[in-house]
């Protein structure tokens, strides 16, 4: 509670009331009441290029798709990471009741997050764009997986973790031609996706945005879509190819379901294993699916 109070402080804010948003697992996020009645989202988060990249990408697609609009922006200090004032977006996280309607909608606005053209392959950073070594996301992926190996092999069962290391090599060498550099979520799943009735009202979280190759995006939306309500993948896909074609998704799902998973595991590694057990297990299953007990 102290950080929000110092970001009130920093940003002059007058407000009425204050609610800490749930389901926010990375970042701290919390929505206020101003005293004028107008209602906004405080976002502190984890480290300063998260600031930076969200900043930037949100600016970039203001007009593209709908998304919060930047009020202010404080850039921290010694203490704290900095903050976003953002605006409200009048929807709810779209997280049941998932339509074929609302499915072609989704994807004709993640199709349109798409077509936004990125300076390379990379991510925004306090110092500015940060391009991958030699501009090939190829050889992100390949070493972001060499880099997972050692904290996983200490979470993972040993023949689970041998499974994985073997798995890696036959699928990544399968992978289509790159699909970039073009602006990637990193993160697009339903609790991202605003709705406000029968459609989409806004798309949030851009904390991992970067330039990528449009593969990685639809590994959650298989998992938590697609899966999950009957009809919305053929919704989905009809959605977005009204703005640029389709992949091949059978050529990158299962291994980016593998890639996701694999790195998830890291990450609750990182973040706690006991305070993201479940999400550790969830990842953990996936990984069996894939590769065999």
């Amino acid at each position: 509670m102290n950080s929000i109070l110092r970001v009130i402080e920093q940003l002059q804010l007058n407000v009425s009331t204050l609610h800490d948003v749930p389901e926010s697992f990375s970042s701290e996020v919390y929505k206020l009441t101003l005293a004028d009645g107008e209602t906004v989202y405080v976002k502190i988060p984890f480290n300063r290029d998260k600031l930076h990249r969200e900043f930037a990408i949100l600016n970039t697609l203001q007009g593209v798709i709908p998304v919060p609009k930047v009020l202010d922006i404080w850039y921290g200090d010694e203490h704290l990471t900095g903050a976003l004032l953002l605006s409200a977006i009048q929807g709810a996280p779209c997280t049941e009741g998932i339509v074929e309607q609302l499915a072609f909608q989704i994807g004709t606005y993640h199709a349109m997050m798409h077509e936004v053209k990125m300076p390379g392959f990379g991510v925004h950073t306090a110092g500015g764009f940060q391009q991958l070594e030699d501009n090939d996301w190829r050889l992100y992926i390949q070493r972001n997986f060499e880099a997972w190996k050692q904290p996983c092999s200490e979470v993972l069962d040993a023949e689970l973790y041998a499974r994985c290391v073997r798995h890696f090599d036959h699928v990544f060498y399968a992978l289509p031609k790159v699909d970039g550099p073009c602006l990637v979520h990193m993160d697009f799943r339903p609790g991202n996706i605003l709705v406000a009735g029968d459609r989409v009202a806004g798309i949030i979280d851009f904390e991992s945005a970067r330039g990528g190759s449009a593969e990685i995006d639809f590994t959650k939306v298989n998992r938590y879509l697609w899966q999950v309500y009957p009809g919305t993948r053929a919704a989905y896909i009809e959605g977005y190819e009204t703005v640029r074609p389709m992949m091949d998704l059978e050529d990158v799902l299962p291994f980016y379901s593998f890639y996701d998973a694999f790195s998830a595991v890291v990450w609750c590694k990182n973040r706690g294993l006991e305070q993201n057990r479940r999400f550790l297990q969830e990842s953990i299953s996936t990984l069996q699916a894939i590769v065999g007990e």
